[in-house]
C-alpha cells in the first residue's frame, strides 16, 4: 500500500477553513434573525459588511517615530497594513496644517474582518480593566456600532514591554440593518457581551427611574442637613446667628439723644 505524499502545491491549493463566527452566523444567526423578524427571504436579514478601526495619534505631525509606531502597532492588531489619514484642513490652535498625519486606518472585510471580531470578542474584550459590557447605546440609528478601546494592550498581538506609549482606537462595525434593534440582535447573537441597561427595543418604566430619581434626591438632601449639622456641632460660633437689640433698647437711645425726628420737626414749625 503506496503513502500518498502531499506536495507544497497541493497544500497551496486548499482553500482556507472559514471563519468560526461567519460559520455561527450562516448556521445558527441567520435562521434565528429570519425567525424573529418575519424576513421573506435570508438576503433580507442583517449582515456585517465591513469593520473599520481607527487609531489617532496627535504628535504624528511632529514626530514622525510615532506614526511608525501607530503604523506597525494596528498592522499587528488587524493582520493588515494600514494607510495614513491626513488633516483635511488647517488649525492654527492645534498648530495643525492640511495634508498632516493624524492617525491610521484599516478597513477589515470577509474573512480577516470575521476572524478580528472573533478575536475582539473571545479573546480582547476580556482583557479589559473593569470590564462590564459593551456600551449598547453607542448604535448611530442606521444599524451600524462604534466602540471605543482606550488601551491597545488588550490585544494578545501587542507586547507590553515594547509599546512607546498606551494609544486607544475606536472600532465601528457596519452591518445592513435597517434599525438598531435589529443590528442589536445581530451583533449579540454573534456573541457580543453588552452591558443590560439601554439596550435597543426595550421598554423602559419610566415610573420607576422618577421614583429613583426621587429617592436619590432625598436621600442627598438628607446628607446634606446631616453634614450641615455636623459643622454646627463642631465650631457653633461660626453659625451663630447675630443677636437683635431689643425694642426697649432702642427707645431708651433715642431718649438720650434729646431728640426724637418728631419732636426736632415741630420745633422747627414753630
Amino acid at each position: 500500500m503506496e503513502a500518498t505524499i502531499e506536495t507544497s502545491d497541493d497544500v497551496q491549493s486548499q482553500a482556507a477553513p472559514p471563519a468560526r463566527m461567519r460559520e455561527k452566523y450562516e448556521q445558527q444567526v441567520l435562521p434565528a434573525l429570519i425567525e424573529r423578524f418575519g424576513y421573506s427571504t435570508p438576503m433580507a436579514a442583517p449582515r456585517i459588511v465591513k469593520v473599520n478601526v481607527n487609531m489617532g495619534c496627535g504628535e504624528a505631525s511632529r514626530t514622525a517615530a510615532v506614526l511608525d509606531h501607530a503604523l506597525e502597532q494596528l498592522g499587528q492588531i488587524t493582520g493588515q497594513r494600514p494607510n495614513v489619514r491626513k488633516a483635511r484642513k488647517s488649525i492654527a490652535n492645534f498648530k495643525l496644517r492640511e495634508d498632516m498625519p493624524v492617525g491610521c486606518a484599516v478597513t477589515l472585510r470577509r474573512a480577516r474582518m470575521w476572524e478580528f471580531l472573533d478575536r475582539l470578542v473571545s479573546i480582547s474584550a476580556p482583557r479589559i480593566r473593569d470590564f462590564r459590557g459593551f456600551n449598547p447605546r453607542a448604535f448611530d440609528g442606521r444599524g451600524n456600532y462604534t466602540l471605543g478601546v482606550k488601551e491597545q494592550t488588550i490585544f494578545p498581538e501587542i507586547d507590553y514591554d515594547e509599546i512607546d506609549e498606551v494609544r486607544g482606537l475606536d472600532v465601528t462595525v457596519v452591518t445592513t440593518a435597517a434599525t438598531d434593534e435589529e443590528a442589536f440582535q445581530l451583533l449579540l447573537d454573534l456573541g457580543f457581551p453588552f452591558a443590560q441597561d439601554g439596550r435597543p427595543g426595550e421598554i423602559v418604566d419610566d415610573s420607576a427611574e422618577e421614583d429613583a430619581r426621587k429617592e436619590e434626591a432625598r436621600l442627598k438632601a438628607e446628607a446634606e442637613a446631616a453634614a450641615l449639622e455636623q459643622l454646627k456641632e463642631e465650631n457653633p460660633e461660626a453659625y451663630a446667628k447675630p443677636e437683635k437689640p431689643d425694642e426697649d433698647e432702642e427707645g431708651e437711645a433715642e431718649d438720650g439723644d434729646g431728640e426724637t425726628p418728631d419732636s426736632g420737626s415741630a420745633d422747627k414749625n414753630e
